[in-house]
């Protein structure tokens, strides 16, 4: 059997959660976790499964068990003819695209991080964005579920469909998933083109803008009107890329840095770190792949909330939030807001459940791991996204209870009767799971 490692500690990337497992395993097979699932029963603890670490609440964390996922990490099977491909759970997307590349295949979809698992991914319901594209578990067509039980469980469209439209975006608490079958499409290249804009222009120009660009979002710089708007589209044209200075050079990053963390001392600084730092971003590129478009190294820790709202709500939000900041010259926010879109779909606990929607994603930075005040901005933000019908990003922080996720989510119910049922005694749960489940 695999010995677990006692006195690991566990933290998230963004150093904003941590835990210290009892016994932490690094499995190589489904029968190495079999035998971990039978020894928590026998010793009455819980199990939690690990893959990247990126989410920036403690969804992962656990003081019982924990299993990393970064040993069963293969590549199953290619189907060039369907464009689909399984792999192991505990695949980086950023390997997956290496061997997609080799195949002529690529996502339609991903997110900016690509150093998360296959099952991680899908797991929180991670996103990009383009109304015409859903979350990243849309594009699963099967998954494999090792259940509290030590069984597997096969699930797809076809097989076990109820419990296919809960496992796309599973929260880790249905099973261990062991293997995900994405549908692939044929590689393409993609290019980004960036112009300036400003936010009363972009949002009464909102649907033009969803109509013209496949992968439209927008970043705003907030204290300002200033819009950065963000095309990136299926092209022919040959790779290139016509950037400005400033951002060719991990200096504009290191600089970034050091401003916010002087600002965390004189806070009036980030008004201007947002003015200046708006004229530094804007760039066209072409990239033979499109994965090197969608992904990019992200080089801040960082405090975060992302949340869903039905998109029609999107200019009435964002001028709310506009508003409360003007209101408050004491709530400091750090650029950008990042606005996405995503088209509607059926999984259970999607964000997205039956309706196209508008992401707002909000951070403050971390500069040199130091947390800066954030309270009243996260307060007003998530008061202003209840409002108006939003839906948590399951990856990311929130103060949502049970009572508020039932009213969210119209498919809340039926979720928690298959969680249940596939694992009675909880053995899947942790300190995260229930505050959303009880």
């Amino acid at each position: 059997m695999n010995c677990g490692q006692a006195g690991v500690k566990f933290q998230n990337w963004a150093g904003t959660y941590g835990s210290s497992p009892e016994l932490f395993f690094r499995p190589r097979s489904v029968e190495e976790i079999q035998e971990i699932l039978e020894l928590a029963r026998q010793r009455g603890k819980r199990v939690k499964v690990v893959g990247g670490g990126h989410s920036p609440s403690d969804i992962a964390c656990s003081e019982d068990f924990m299993i990393h996922m970064g040993k069963i990490n293969r590549i199953l099977q290619v189907d060039k003819e369907k464009l689909q491909v399984k792999v192991e759970a505990g695949i980086l997307l950023s390997e997956l695209n290496l061997e997609l590349e080799k195949h002529g295949m690529a996502l339609a979809n991903l997110g900016a991080v690509s150093e998360v698992t296959a099952a991680g991914v899908i797991g929180t319901g991670t996103h990009n964005t383009g109304i015409g594209h859903g979350i990243l578990p849309t594009q699963v067509v099967a998954v494999s579920l090792l259940l509290a039980s030590g069984e597997i469980l096969e699930c797809s469209e076809s097989v076990n469909p109820e419990v296919f439209q809960a496992a796309r975006l599973h929260l880790g608490c249905l099973g261990i998933v062991m293997s995900v079958t994405f549908q692939c499409v044929p590689e393409f290249r993609l290019r980004e083109v960036a112009f300036p804009s400003t936010l009363s222009q972009v949002l009464d120009e909102l649907e033009e803008h969803l109509r013209k660009s496949q992968y439209f979002r927008f970043l705003w710089f907030p204290h300002s009107e200033n819009v950065r708007i963000i095309y990136q589209d299926p092209t022919s044209k040959p790779p290139c890329s016509s950037s400005s200075w400033f951002w060719d050079y991990a200096v504009g990053y290191y600089l970034l840095e050091f401003l916010l963390w002087i600002s965390s001392f004189l806070p009036g600084l980030v008004v201007w770190i947002n003015h200046v730092f708006f004229r530094l971003l804007f760039n066209s590129r072409v990239e033979n792949v499109s994965h090197r478009i969608f992904s990019y190294e992200c080089r801040f820790r960082q405090h975060v909330q992302d949340w869903a709202i039905p998109i029609e709500k999107t200019k009435e939000a964002l001028l709310e939030l506009k508003a409360a900041l003007e209101r408050n010259p004491g709530i400091v926010a750090h650029f950008p807001v990042e606005i996405r879109f995503s088209q509607r779909d059926e999984i259970l606990l999607s964000p997205c459940f039956q309706q196209d929607s508008c992401y707002i994603n909000i951070i403050m930075y971390r500069p040199y791991g130091k947390d800066v005040p954030r309270l009243h901005y996260w307060i007003a933000y998530e008061e202003i996204m209840k409002k108006h019908g939003g839906r948590p990003h399951w990856a990311k922080a929130h103060s949502c209870t049970r009572k508020d996720l039932e009213k969210m989510y119209p498919a809340f119910p039926k979720f928690c009767a298959i969680r249940e049922k596939l694992d009675p005694t909880g053995i899947f749960l942790n300190a995260y799971l229930e505050k959303v489940f009880y």
